[in-house]
C-alpha cells in the first residue's frame, strides 16, 4: 500500500492540514514539527502525488518533452541532459515521442490543454504553420531543438550542421585525398539533414571533388540499403559520409557482407558520435555532437523562462561540434 498523508498526520501525532503545511514548506510550521513530519514521511517512503499537489498549488512543476523517438541513442542522450537540469530544479519531465508529424499536433495539444504543465521542451524536424500557431496559442513557455535559423518567435538550440558537415567534407577531400564521395541523408523534411547535406554539397563543389547524393532515413536499415544500392553500382564511392552514426552502423553491415573491409576497400564516415561509434571496428570518423548538453541547454533555458529570468524576446544557442578522426577512412 501506499503510504497517505493521514498516515503520516497518525504516526506524527499532528492533523492532515498540519503535514499538508509542511511537506509544502509552509513557513507557519514550527521547524522541529516539521522535521518531525519529514522524518516519518521518509521512514514510511512517502512521494507526494505531483498532480494532485499542482491543483491545490495552481501552478505546475511538470515539464513536457516531445521526441520524434525515444529509442534512438540520440534521444536517450537529449531526455538525460533534460532530465538532469529539471530534476535539479524541482521540476519533473514527461516524456513522449510522436512518429508521426500528423499526430504531433495533437499530443501538444492533449499536454497542452491538461494544464498540467509549466513549459515544453520540443524536438522536431519542421515547424509547420498549423503547428507554429498551437504553441504560440499555448501561453506556456517553450523551447525548440531545431536546425532551422528561420524560426523567429521561439528560443532554440540548434546544432551547427552545416558548418560541422562542411569542414568534414573538406577534410575528406583535402587532408584523406578522397575524389569520390557519397552521403547518405536523412529524412528530405528534417532540418538536420537538409543542413548537413547542403554542407557536404558546397564543400564538394568548392574543393573539386565528384560527388552524388543517396537517400537515406537516418535509420541503421535506412543505412544498410542505401549501402547496398552503392555497392551495386559500377562505380563506387571512394568514401561514403553517412548523416548520422546509426546509418554509418548500417553502412558498416552492409559492407562487411559485401566482403570488403573499412577503410581498405571504401572509408565511412557518420555523425553524431553517439556512444557505441568508438568501439565500432574499426572505430568511425565522425561529427562529435554533444548531445547530453544540447538537452541541458534546452532545460536550462526553459526554466530560465519559467521563473521570469530572461527578459530577452527570443533566444538562439548554437551547439558546437568538433570532427573525431578514428580508423574509419
Amino acid at each position: 500500500m501506499v503510504p497517505t498523508v493521514k498516515e503520516i498526520a497518525k504516526k506524527a501525532n499532528v492533523s492532515v492540514a498540519t503535514v499538508s503545511r509542511a511537506l509544502n514548506d509552509d513557513t507557519k510550521v514550527k521547524e522541529e514539527t516539521r522535521d518531525l513530519i519529514l522524518s516519518v514521511a521518509k521512514e514510511l517512503n512517502y512521494t507526494p502525488n505531483i498532480i494532485a499537489r499542482n491543483f491545490v498549488k495552481q501552478k505546475s512543476n511538470l515539464i513536457g518533452l516531445i521526441l520524434p523517438e525515444i529509442s534512438d541513442e540520440f534521444f536517450t542522450e537529449i531526455i538525460k541532459g533534460v532530465d538532469e537540469i529539471i530534476y535539479d530544479e524541482g521540476f519533473y519531465t514527461i516524456v513522449t515521442s510522436s512518429h508521426k508529424y500528423e499526430s504531433l499536433e495533437d499530443e501538444i495539444i492533449t499536454f497542452i490543454r491538461s494544464g498540467l504543465l509549466s513549459g515544453l521542451i520540443l524536438l522536431v524536424s519542421d515547424l509547420k504553420a498549423q503547428l507554429k500557431t498551437v504553441l504560440l496559442e499555448s501561453h506556456i513557455p517553450v523551447v525548440l531543438i531545431d536546425s532551422n535559423p528561420d524560426i523567429k518567435k521561439f528560443d532554440t538550440i540548434s546544432i551547427d550542421n552545416y558548418n560541422a558537415s562542411y569542414k568534414m567534407t573538406k577534410y575528406l577531400i583535402t587532408k584523406k585525398k578522397y575524389s569520390t564521395l557519397t552521403h547518405i541523408t536523412g529524412p528530405s523534411e528534417n532540418d538536420d539533414s537538409l543542413f548537413r547535406k547542403t554542407g557536404f554539397i558546397d564543400a564538394c563543389k568548392k574543393y573539386g571533388a565528384k560527388y552524388s547524393v543517396e537517400e537515406g532515413d537516418f535509420t541503421r536499415e535506412g543505412g544498410l540499403e542505401a549501402c547496398r544500392k552503392l555497392l551495386k553500382q559500377n562505380t563506387r564511392p571512394q568514401v561514403i559520409f553517412a548523416a548520422n552514426d546509426m546509418m554509418a552502423i548500417g553502412c558498416y553491415d552492409q559492407i562487411s557482407r559485401a566482403g570488403l573491409k573499412i577503410p581498405d576497400d571504401i572509408g565511412v564516415v557518420g555523425f553524431d558520435d553517439i556512444f557505441v561509434s568508438q568501439y565500432l571496428t574499426p572505430p568511425l570518423t565522425t561529427v562529435r555532437v554533444h548531445i547530453e548538453d544540447i538537452g541541458k541547454k534546452a532545460a536550462d533555458l526553459l526554466i530560465k523562462r519559467i521563473k521570469n529570468e530572461i527578459t530577452n524576446s527570443v533566444l538562439s544557442v548554437k551547439a558546437t561540434c568538433e570532427l573525431i578522426f578514428r580508423k574509419s577512412c
